[in-house]
Protein backbone atom coordinates (compact mmCIF):
# COMPACT_ATOMS: atom_id res chain seq x y z
CA UNK A 1 0.00 0.00 0.00
CA UNK A 2 2.82 2.19 -0.83
CA UNK A 3 0.85 4.97 -2.86
CA UNK A 4 -0.75 5.58 0.98
CA UNK A 5 2.76 6.71 2.06
CA UNK A 6 3.43 10.04 1.86
CA UNK A 7 6.71 11.25 2.63
CA UNK A 8 7.23 13.72 5.60
CA UNK A 9 4.15 12.22 7.91
CA UNK A 10 4.61 9.56 9.75
CA UNK A 11 1.23 8.65 10.10
CA UNK A 12 1.08 7.89 6.28
CA UNK A 13 2.96 4.27 7.48
CA UNK A 14 0.19 3.57 9.66
CA UNK A 15 -2.82 4.10 7.16
CA UNK A 16 -1.02 2.05 4.86
CA UNK A 17 -0.80 -0.45 7.22
CA UNK A 18 -4.12 0.12 7.94
CA UNK A 19 -4.78 -0.34 4.00
CA UNK A 20 -3.26 -3.49 3.98
CA UNK A 21 -5.00 -4.87 6.80
CA UNK A 22 -8.27 -4.19 4.95
CA UNK A 23 -7.06 -5.38 1.59
CA UNK A 24 -5.87 -8.91 3.03
CA UNK A 25 -9.10 -8.94 5.48
CA UNK A 26 -11.58 -11.84 4.15
CA UNK A 27 -14.95 -10.80 2.97
CA UNK A 28 -16.30 -11.48 6.72
CA UNK A 29 -14.35 -9.43 8.17
CA UNK A 30 -14.36 -6.42 6.21
CA UNK A 31 -18.47 -6.81 5.96
CA UNK A 32 -18.58 -7.18 9.81
CA UNK A 33 -16.20 -3.77 10.24
CA UNK A 34 -18.39 -2.40 7.70
CA UNK A 35 -21.62 -2.58 9.61
CA UNK A 36 -19.78 -1.82 13.14
CA UNK A 37 -18.91 1.16 11.65
CA UNK A 38 -21.11 2.14 8.73
CA UNK A 39 -18.81 5.42 8.22
CA UNK A 40 -16.63 7.42 6.23
CA UNK A 41 -13.49 9.34 8.09
CA UNK A 42 -12.14 11.87 6.18
CA UNK A 43 -8.66 12.52 8.24
CA UNK A 44 -6.58 15.85 7.03
CA UNK A 45 -3.20 16.04 8.63
CA UNK A 46 -0.37 18.69 9.21
CA UNK A 47 3.19 17.90 9.81
CA UNK A 48 5.55 19.76 11.25
CA UNK A 49 6.39 21.58 8.29
CA UNK A 50 2.49 22.65 7.99
CA UNK A 51 1.85 20.86 5.06
CA UNK A 52 -1.36 18.97 4.54
CA UNK A 53 -2.74 15.67 3.12
CA UNK A 54 -5.90 13.50 2.96
CA UNK A 55 -6.80 10.21 3.28
CA UNK A 56 -10.13 8.48 3.58
CA UNK A 57 -11.27 5.59 5.20
CA UNK A 58 -14.09 3.97 4.20
CA UNK A 59 -16.01 1.70 6.30
CA UNK A 60 -19.66 2.43 4.82
CA UNK A 61 -19.20 0.57 1.70
CA UNK A 62 -16.16 -0.46 0.52
CA UNK A 63 -13.52 -1.10 3.35
CA UNK A 64 -10.63 0.45 2.02
CA UNK A 65 -8.36 3.67 2.80
CA UNK A 66 -7.41 5.80 -0.07
CA UNK A 67 -5.62 9.21 -0.56
CA UNK A 68 -7.73 12.32 -0.90
CA UNK A 69 -10.76 13.78 0.13
CA UNK A 70 -13.78 11.19 0.57
CA UNK A 71 -16.12 10.19 -2.44
CA UNK A 72 -18.99 10.40 -1.43
CA UNK A 73 -18.83 13.03 0.67
CA UNK A 74 -17.32 12.39 4.51
CA UNK A 75 -19.49 11.08 7.50
CA UNK A 76 -17.49 12.84 9.72
CA UNK A 77 -13.68 15.33 9.11
CA UNK A 78 -10.84 14.83 11.72
CA UNK A 79 -8.66 17.38 11.69
CA UNK A 80 -4.86 16.89 13.33
CA UNK A 81 -1.35 17.33 13.16
CA UNK A 82 0.55 14.18 11.95
CA UNK A 83 1.93 13.49 15.39
CA UNK A 84 -1.27 13.41 17.30
CA UNK A 85 -2.87 11.03 15.00
CA UNK A 86 0.36 8.77 15.72
CA UNK A 87 -0.10 9.09 19.31
CA UNK A 88 -3.85 8.16 19.10
CA UNK A 89 -2.93 4.93 16.63
CA UNK A 90 -0.34 4.03 18.80
CA UNK A 91 -2.51 4.72 22.47
CA UNK A 92 -0.46 6.88 23.95
CA UNK A 93 -3.12 9.51 23.12
CA UNK A 94 -6.84 8.75 23.87
CA UNK A 95 -8.97 10.55 20.95
CA UNK A 96 -11.66 11.87 23.34
CA UNK A 97 -8.90 13.58 25.21
CA UNK A 98 -7.72 14.91 22.33
CA UNK A 99 -11.23 16.59 21.71
CA UNK A 100 -11.13 17.92 24.80
CA UNK A 101 -8.12 19.33 24.61
CA UNK A 102 -8.12 20.86 20.79
CA UNK A 103 -5.65 18.48 19.66
CA UNK A 104 -8.20 17.09 17.22
CA UNK A 105 -11.17 18.87 15.77
CA UNK A 106 -14.13 17.47 13.80
CA UNK A 107 -16.78 18.10 11.73
CA UNK A 108 -19.75 16.30 10.68
CA UNK A 109 -21.07 13.29 13.18
CA UNK A 110 -19.26 13.27 16.13
CA UNK A 111 -20.30 10.43 17.65
CA UNK A 112 -18.66 8.47 14.63
CA UNK A 113 -15.52 9.97 15.24
CA UNK A 114 -15.82 8.03 18.52
CA UNK A 115 -15.41 5.11 16.59
CA UNK A 116 -12.14 5.50 15.11
CA UNK A 117 -10.18 4.07 18.09
CA UNK A 118 -12.25 1.18 17.65
CA UNK A 119 -11.18 1.10 14.05
CA UNK A 120 -7.15 1.20 14.99
CA UNK A 121 -7.41 -0.94 17.34
CA UNK A 122 -9.94 -3.80 15.42
CA UNK A 123 -7.08 -3.66 12.53
CA UNK A 124 -3.89 -2.49 14.58
CA UNK A 125 -3.00 -6.54 15.43
CA UNK A 126 -3.33 -7.37 11.75
CA UNK A 127 -1.65 -4.32 10.61
CA UNK A 128 1.18 -4.24 13.33
CA UNK A 129 0.78 -0.70 14.31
Amino acid sequence: MSDLKEPGFKSSEILAALGGAFENASDVEKKTQIKKTNGIFELRMKNPEGKEAIWTIDLKKTGTVYKGEAKPRADVTLIFDDDVFVQIASGKLDAQRAFMTGKLKTKGNIMLATKLDGVLKTTQTKAKL
